[in-house]
């Protein structure tokens, strides 16, 4: 229980309440300025964790967790309201559900990988254009809605690349704690017995 994680459970109880505003209440303001609380508590948890040294595992599968529920309670919320295309809650999900099924079927859990810049600014980009899409509506704005959609563009883009690095990288791992790489296999000679100077790993 550090302050970190408490800032990243404020952020997963703002999805359920950007979820009721937008879909029951039809407040797009009110949802937008969720969505700003959200996406500023993604910079501030992990700030107060560096300044008061306060990293944890816990907070590692936390951070990033908030965000993929996050982007995808808002996105399936403006999909069901008319707001967001199908095509765009398809490409964000579909990467993310394949990258957790390989994870879990390699790992169990956890790869243990860190959040690459990329990802973060892919995550940046898709929490700016959101809520300035609901902005938009809100305002009846053409300039708004416009520069939204740059900023979706731009993080669906970011998307697709981070997905294809963080597939990598988890595949990689894999390869290195659980398949036999050419020392291993050259380490024991006919008979069976370890060659000289080959510790056991």
């Amino acid at each position: 229980m550090t302050i970190p994680n408490l800032i990243t459970v404020v952020r997963f109880l703002g999805t359920p309440l950007f979820v009721w505003l937008v879909l029951s209440r039809h407040e797009y303001g009110w949802g937008v300025f969720v969505l700003a609380i959200m996406g500023c508590t993604d910079w501030i948890d992990g700030f107060v964790a560096r300044k008061l040294n306060q990293t944890s595992q816990l907070g590692r599968i936390m951070d990033p967790l908030a965000d993929r529920v996050a982007l995808v309670a808002v996105t399936i919320t403006l999909v069901v309201a008319h707001i967001l295309p199908l095509w765009l809650l398809l490409l964000l999900v579909i990467p993310d559900v394949v990258l957790l099924s390989v994870t879990l079927y390699f790992f169990r859990g956890d790869a243990d990988l860190k959040v690459t810049m990329l990802g973060k600014t892919r995550t940046a980009a898709l929490m700016i254009g959101t809520p300035m899409l609901l902005l938009a509506k809100a305002l009846d704005s053409d300039f708004t809605f416009v520069l939204a959609w740059v900023f979706l563009g731009a993080g669906m883009v970011m998307h697709v690349i981070a997905f294809s690095q963080y597939f990598v990288a988890v595949m990689a791992k894999h390869r290195e704690l659980h398949l036999p790489g050419p020392d291993d296999t050259n380490s024991t000679d006919s008979s069976g017995h370890q060659a000289p100077g080959q510790g056991r790993q």
